[in-house]
């Protein structure tokens, strides 16, 4: 995360961690979200976060303008959206030790398979398997 600008997510990321005292993040975070566009940002959260209804390169565009370049997506749909727009260029996997019964496809439906090369792959003494790929 130290080469991060700047962070965009989506209404459920954005959700899971509204209530997280203090904020997790210092970095500008825009939530990309129709339904949360028109709301008021709550007070705890004036100056940190931005709600915006924007396609993925409308987003992008906004954040290259104000002079970010290197950006951090969280979010499922929020993923799915910037992959299919042709939005990501590096790609960081991480596995936990736990087997699903069921849930959600990582990345859901995508438009066609996308090749991925990998650089490096590290374990972690909890388990956990992070993998980076280039796209």
């Amino acid at each position: 995360m130290s080469h991060i600008d700047a962070i965009v997510m989506g209404r459920g990321t954005y959700e899971t961690l509204s209530h997280m005292t203090p904020w997790p993040y210092e970095l500008p975070v825009i939530v990309l979200s129709s339904s949360l566009a028109s709301l008021p940002i709550p007070e705890h959260l004036i100056g940190k976060v931005r709600f915006l209804n924007h396609l993925p390169e409308e987003a992008m565009a906004l954040l290259k303008k104000e002079g970010h370049q290197h950006i951090y997506i969280d979010g499922g749909q929020i993923v799915q959206s910037f992959i299919n727009s042709g939005l990501i260029n590096k790609l960081i996997i991480t596995r936990l030790p736990i087997l699903l019964g069921n849930g959600r496809s990582l990345f859901g439906p995508i438009q066609q398979d996308i090749r991925l090369k990998h650089i490096q792959t590290i374990t972690f003494p909890s388990g956990f398997v992070q993998s980076h790929y280039e796209i």
